[in-house]
């Protein structure tokens, strides 16, 4: 298993609670305030996760321009109050950040209780497909 600093242990929760509230918000019908919520929580966790300059070099690439864009523009519009428009570009930014899948799914792996969630019989095969890689369970 991976051991993680405190720092990367509050962005990995902060990013949790920001996934919950994005689920939750759209559950409830585009609720625009848990979406903010969330959208806010998810971008702090990141940098936690990875720390700042990592997370201003990963968003601020010349290749990575475009994606950047839209996803400032769909949590401004989802701060500004416009959840469904916000949400469906920041549901294309990953269409176009689909390289950084991998490295979500082999960090994820690494945590103990959600590695062992991943690699369940019928989620390993998903996983496969949007992760790239198969980890085979270590016994």
């Amino acid at each position: 298993m991976i051991s993680l600093t405190d720092t990367q242990k509050i962005g990995t929760n902060l990013t949790g609670f920001g996934e919950f509230f994005l689920f939750f918000g759209m559950i409830l019908i585009f609720d625009k305030a848990l979406l903010a919520i969330g959208n806010v929580l998810f971008v702090a966790g990141l940098a936690f996760v990875i720390g700042l300059e990592r997370t201003f070099r990963f968003f601020f690439q010349k290749h990575k321009v475009k994606a950047t864009g839209f996803f400032l523009s769909g949590e401004l519009i989802v701060l500004i109050g416009w959840p469904l428009i916000g949400m469906v570009l920041e549901i294309y930014v990953f269409l176009l950040f689909r390289d950084f899948s991998p490295v979500v799914v082999g960090f994820i792996r690494r945590v103990l209780v959600l590695g062992y969630l991943l690699n369940l019989p019928g989620i390993s095969s998903l996983v496969v497909k949007v992760g790239g890689t198969r980890v085979a369970l270590e016994a």
